[in-house]
């Protein structure tokens, strides 16, 4: 989780703000996030996966703070992950694939037959002498 925030953080970093717009600052970050998406989607990875998308969202709209100044059209609060979405940036959190059971489950009935005494003494078919 260090090694993707470590890249989406240079790839939001302030010498990045001579970009045009927001949507190409999503089209580098997207291939990261599917890259470390795919590789980490198995599994128990939906709280990681939840703390990289807002994670994400506050680098870029912090991107734009930087690059927009504090005009009030640019306040986080008028830039939701919603929004961001809407654009094309690829959301972590819908991902996620949890494995099926390797070992399929057993049966509820049982396989060994009722009248059979599993070997022991003293069952039908047996003689006592």
């Amino acid at each position: 989780m260090k090694r993707v925030r470590e890249r989406v953080h240079g790839l939001t970093d302030a010498r990045h703000s001579g970009a045009k717009d927001v949507k190409e600052i999503i089209a580098s970050v997207n291939p990261v996030l599917r890259e470390w998406g795919n590789y980490f989607r198995t599994g128990t990875a939906d709280r990681e996966f939840v703390r990289i998308d807002w994670y994400v969202h506050g680098r870029i709209t912090r991107w734009m703070l930087r690059r927009c100044g504090q005009r009030a059209r640019y306040r986080l609060s008028e830039w939701p992950l919603d929004r961001l979405l809407a654009m094309g940036l690829h959301q972590l959190r819908t991902t996620v694939r949890y494995p099926a059971q390797a070992i399929p489950r057993r049966p509820s009935v049982s396989r060994v037959r009722a009248i059979r005494t599993h070997g022991l003494k003293g069952g039908p078919g047996t003689r006592l002498a």
